[in-house]
């Protein structure tokens, strides 16, 4: 391979193809990952609000599945759009790493796409065209199934990246002549404890988010129809106060979900990936005990660990990393040196590393970006669970809060569980560098399968090409970007509708405009079959 890594010049500092293409993916990525939580979240929500009207048959119930509806559909076509880029960049950008990865990748995302994509989108569409046309508890089924294939498809891409974190199930191949993982154990790589613990984060993490945008919608609603003194019907004012209730509670008990499961795996990153841990704390020498950063100030911009000053908690740190207040931290000046004593202090003089072969290695990730990610993260999930227990409180009783500050405060707080979730990700997947493939510590170093971002880049690609679909896709993105939220503005705007309680009739039964039931197997004579605009969520195909 010749050349993989020609360099630009931008403002007189040096870009190559690595850092061009750790942009593309990184921009698109986290992209896509905005609309990942809230399709899970909310789509667990809509299932719930779904199964409340089957069961009490209470029309405000039909009215919140079918708004929030609207919201989920819209939020899960872009959500399609975006991820099919993901897959098309292996093959663009990162072709070397495809090959490397490509036997363990292949059966479990194979497994997404077959299996979990397939029953979510055949599934959805039925809960979108079955409205009136086929039974109630039939129609309700397929909601559930289109969901749950939501959660099993999230699994599954997840076990595939925890893979990468922690790979296990595989031996290093190179019969071929080159390097490859061959997979010898499937389900040690879909049963990877850091894929469990990954996932259980994931999960709850993507209610928070849907119980942020309950809140603060359903606060911005109340508010106004308060304010401008319209009159509003006892369903219309059940709507949006138990969306308010519901998202409160929701995002309280994810809350302390998200805690307990981001403890786990706290513990087992400090077991498998030290580095990034001490990192995320500027943990610049060994402690023991070990005191939780509070907040750090130093030469973190230009990744250089000492003379770093930090508020601190005593013996926090130690607990979080062990489970005692007395066990030692290990340092990220010592653990760099133990990682250059094991995998070289230099990358190997190979073709494959282009620019960056014999040069020095840096084991320690951007300081900056894991020490303030981690701490975004956990500040963000802290001020959304402030914001879901005022909503709370702010409606306890009947109450319709009418505070500019707390309502419309609530309402910006909408991206706090966003912004939480994308510095996640973006921690979680900066901290492993300069590795794409991290070695796996519980392996005798001869055995380990690992893989350097460095020598991951597609052969022969040039800066150009890269610059190209990275500015392309900036462009189409910015545009979908605009297309969701005008989308999702318009609907929230809109609030809900009488076509909400009219849903088309049916083989399986209608509904009257008061929520009750018409005669099974026929549609309620007050309803008009031929109206189905507001009806069928048809636009979100």
């Amino acid at each position: 391979m010749s050349g993989p890594l020609q360099s630009v010049n931008t403002q007189g500092r040096t870009v190559d193809v690595l850092d061009i293409a750790r942009w593309q993916f990184g921009i698109t990525t986290v992209y896509h990952f905005l609309m990942v939580p809230l399709t899970i979240g909310l789509g667990l929500l809509v299932a719930v609000m779904h199964t409340a009207w089957v069961r009490t048959g209470r029309a405000e119930w039909l009215r919140m599945t079918r708004f929030w509806g609207r919201i989920y559909l819209i939020n899960f076509v872009l959500g399609v759009a975006t991820g099919l880029v993901q897959e098309f960049q292996f093959g663009l950008a990162w072709s070397a790493y495809s090959r490397f990865v490509g036997d363990v990748f292949g059966s479990v995302l194979a497994l997404e796409a077959l299996l979990a994509f397939f029953l979510e989108s055949t599934f959805l569409g039925l809960w979108i065209f079955g409205w009136g046309r086929i039974g109630k508890k039939l129609h309700l089924a397929a909601l559930w199934a289109a969901v749950l294939g939501s959660v099993v498809s999230a699994y599954f891409i997840i076990a595939a990246n925890s893979w990468m974190q922690h790979p296990v199930g595989v031996v290093l191949d190179t019969s071929s002549g080159e390097a490859r993982a061959r997979q010898v154990d499937f389900l040690a790589v879909l049963t990877n404890n850091t894929a469990l613990a990954a996932f259980s984060h994931a999960i709850v993490a993507s209610l928070m988010v849907a119980g942020g945008l309950l809140v603060g919608v359903g606060l911005w609603h109340l508010r106004r129809r308060k304010l401008a003194g319209e009159p509003v019907t006892e369903v219309d004012h059940q709507v949006w106060r138990r969306s308010v209730r519901l998202g409160g509670y929701v995002s309280l008990a994810a809350f302390a979900l998200v805690s307990l499961t981001g403890d786990w795996q706290g513990k087992l990153m400090y077991q498998q990936q030290p580095l990034k841990m001490s990192s995320a704390e500027a943990l610049c020498e060994t402690e023991a005990p070990a005191s939780f950063s509070l907040f750090a100030f130093s030469k973190l911009g230009s990744n250089e660990c000492d003379d770093v000053h930090s508020y601190t908690i005593p013996y926090v740190l130690s607990f979080l990393a062990h489970g005692d207040f007395s066990s030692a931290v290990p340092g990220v000046n010592q653990l760099q040196e133990e990682y250059a004593a094991t995998y070289g202090t230099t990358y190997p003089d190979d073709p494959s590393f282009g620019d960056r072969a014999g040069q020095e290695i840096d084991y320690t990730p951007v300081l900056a970006v894991t020490y303030w990610g981690f701490r975004l993260m956990i500040g963000m999930g802290m001020l959304s669970a402030g914001v879901a227990a005022y909503a709370l409180w702010a409606t306890r009783r009947g109450r319709v809060p009418t505070s500019r500050i707390g309502v419309y405060g609530a309402l910006l707080a909408v991206g706090a569980p966003f912004l939480g979730n994308a510095a996640g990700w973006i921690f979680t997947e900066m901290g492993r560098q300069p590795f794409v493939v991290y070695p796996n510590p519980d392996v005798p170093v001869a055995d380990q399968v690992y893989f350097f971002t460095a020598q991951a880049v597609s052969p022969g690609i040039t800066a150009g090409e890269v610059w190209t679909s990275l500015i392309s896709l900036a462009l189409v993105y910015g545009v979908l970007a605009v297309v969701e939220v005008g989308l999702i503005a318009r609907f929230v705007r809109r609030g809900v509708t009488d076509g909400d309680t009219t849903p088309t009739p049916g083989i399986g039964g209608g509904r009257r405009k008061d929520g009750n039931d018409g005669p099974d197997g026929a549609g309620p004579d007050d309803t008009d079959s031929s109206d189905t605009t507001d009806d069928v969520l048809q636009f979100a195909y």
